[in-house]
């Protein structure tokens, strides 16, 4: 039995980090760029700028950095510390997870038939 979980993690400031934001994180390390990982998401560049500003402002150092246009073209960048929240949260997926897989199988059998 497969189980799908989301995890989203609450900061006791209010502050909160899930998926969404995890997958825009992974997108631009993908893309090297906010907007091209935005329209890879489906959202706005507008959105996608401010979900990163958000998470910029949530920790004491950014997880993003942006280059401005010119002869090489704009871009941006996973800072080390934004990589390190990335793979942080993917490991508290994994194991939750996992503990729900052992916690949960044996309902399996019990599931109603649709």
């Amino acid at each position: 039995m497969a189980i799908a979980i989301s995890v989203r993690i609450d900061f006791p400031q209010g502050e909160r980090i899930g998926p969404g934001k995890v997958r825009l994180l992974e997108a631009i390390a993908e893309t090297g760029s906010i907007s091209a990982a935005g329209r890879s998401l489906g959202m706005s560049y507008k959105r996608a700028w401010s979900l990163v500003d958000e998470l910029n402002r949530m920790f004491t150092e950014p997880l993003v950095t942006s280059r401005h246009g010119g002869a090489q073209g704009g871009g941006a960048d996973l800072t080390e510390f934004g990589q390190d929240v990335v793979t942080a949260y993917r490991k508290v997926e994994r194991e939750s997870a996992e503990s729900a897989m052992a916690a949960m199988s044996g309902l399996a059998g019990r599931l109603a038939r649709r």
